[in-house]
């Protein structure tokens, strides 16, 4: 025994140094590249922007300021409209900036020379400047232009040197990059041959010591997943395995358990899932509804106010109906006639409807708040939608003759669907819509659909859309017309 617990510690001792030495050595050549590669794109950039300066102010010297010069010459523009100053002024701030970042001695000299011609090139401007604005003759302009054009050629000779300079040192740092390039394929050879030998040992050392219950735990699984719980595997008395084949024999006890319970709590929590929902349907409502009772004793309509005020209380109490889950058929159109009355009075011009049901399927049980959201819809994105006045209904009836199954519709002569839409609804209802917002034009019917299929399973088969763009929508659905007991006490 004390042997196993010597090679189990040299067995994590292995795989440990192995890991570290592995991450060890890969994370040189790495951070030597990083470096290096640092170090030459800040040489690259800086002898780029150095050429792009270079030749920006080489062409402002040699050809932008002898012509802006000409034209006062000529007299196409005054002294003060001329832009030879501000030329100038970038000619010796782009000869500074450079000299900042050179960093080689031929560089730096070319540059100060070049400093030095471009504070000639000044001053002979400003002289040129100075005798045009003293009245001199064209011919003496001419050629104090011509010491000017001599002058921004021995800059752009300067220039050009200093251009080739730089370009010198772009080589020099090309060659620099392939001799790392050189010793990191070198690096990385070196430590990929060690590497492979150092997992060649490590892998030597510990597959032998856990293959086998690896192996027993495979089979362990696989026997489980075909269905046989009754399957264990042998303790392998190795201590980082001990624990987990213990573990496993545990759990293939435990699974047929933990299976029966998990789609017992799925159940539970979906229909809480459902609640969480259904209480989200209505604030907007709730907010609406305060608004026009508000509104309307603003304007003094007492009946008006009181009408509303019922059907908002009734229609409140039915809504949370003590906690219970199904109410009866007559209940669940009580509560939709107080949602509608609550309605009728907010969109009196727009609004009317009709409640049609068959008397005999008053007492029968349902689940609740199913037509609401139904009615909300068919109001919000249908009649709302349509020009003029729109009507409502909603209907109850006996689906079959043999009275086995209740159909609940509610119509509408709104605006309707699209059949691409349509078929995006159907299919938003069957299996809900990666875009959120897209899903919350139907959220209500989302909901209704989801609770139907929770409660009532295989004797519905959810919502059954009909509609046609600009003529209205049928949403339907049925249920049966007897329930379980155990259906009602859920």
């Amino acid at each position: 025994m004390k042997t196993k617990i010597v090679k189990n510690k040299n067995m994590r001792r292995t795989i440990l140094c192995t890991y570290i030495l592995l991450l060890s050595i890969t994370t040189v050549p790495t951070v030597y590249s990083i470096i290096v590669s640092q170090v030459h794109t800040q040489q690259y950039n800086k002898i780029i922007a150095n050429v792009s300066t270079a030749n920006r102010i080489n062409s402002i010297a040699k050809n932008d300021i002898p012509a802006e010069l000409w034209d006062i010459i000529c007299g196409k523009k005054g002294i003060r409209e001329g832009m030879q100053s501000a030329m100038l002024d970038e000619i010796e701030r782009g000869l500074l900036a450079m000299l900042s970042s050179a960093k080689g001695t031929a560089s730096q000299e070319n540059l100060e020379v070049a400093i030095r011609a471009g504070a000639t090139l000044k001053r002979n401007v400003q002289m040129l400047i100075s005798q045009i604005a003293e009245g001199s003759t064209v011919t003496q302009n001419e050629a104090a232009l011509d010491d000017i054009r001599a002058v921004a050629s021995l800059f752009s000779d300067i220039m050009q040197d200093f251009i080739i300079v730089e370009s010198e040192s772009a080589a020099r740092t090309n060659d620099s990059i392939k001799n790392t390039s050189i010793i990191l394929s070198a690096l990385q050879l070196l430590i990929t041959i060690f590497a492979v030998f150092a997992s060649i040992n490590s892998f030597i050392s510990v597959s032998g010591a856990i293959s086998k219950p690896i192996s027993d735990m495979e089979k362990l699984s696989t026997r489980v997943a075909n269905g046989d719980l009754t399957a264990r595997m042998d303790i392998p008395h190795v201590d980082e395995l001990d624990a987990l084949a213990g573990n496993l024999n545990s759990m293939t006890e435990q699974i047929d358990a933990l299976l029966k319970r998990n789609v017992e709590e799925q159940k539970n929590f979906q229909k809480a899932e459902m609640k969480a929902l259904q209480a989200q349907i209505t604030p907007h409502f709730l907010y609406n509804t305060f608004d026009t009772i508000v509104w309307l004793a603003e304007e003094e309509r007492t009946e008006e106010v009181v009408k509303i005020t019922k059907a908002f209380s009734d229609f409140l109490r039915i809504s949370l109906s003590r906690g219970h889950e199904w109410i009866t058929i007559q209940q669940e159109l009580d509560h939709i006639r107080n949602y509608l009355t609550i309605q009728k009075i907010r969109y009196a011009d727009i609004l009317s409807y009709e409640v049609d049901a068959d008397e005999s399927l008053m007492d029968f049980k349902m689940i609740k708040l199913v037509l609401q959201p139904l009615v909300e819809n068919a109001i919000y994105h249908g009649i709302k939608n349509k020009r003029g006045r729109g009507k409502l209904n909603v209907s109850v009836h006996y689906l079959d003759e043999g009275h086995k199954s209740i159909r609940f519709a509610v119509m509408d002569d709104g605006a309707g669907f699209t059949q691409e839409r349509l078929d995006e609804v159907r299919q938003e209802l069957a299996t809900g819509a990666e875009d959120s917002e897209k899903l919350s034009s139907v959220y209500g019917m989302y909901n209704v659909n989801k609770k139907l299929k929770l409660y009532y399973g295989e004797q519905t088969e959810g919502l059954v859309i009909e509609s046609e763009a600009g003529k209205g929508s049928c949403i339907s659905f049925t249920i049966p017309s007897t329930i379980s007991l155990a259906q009602e006490e859920a």
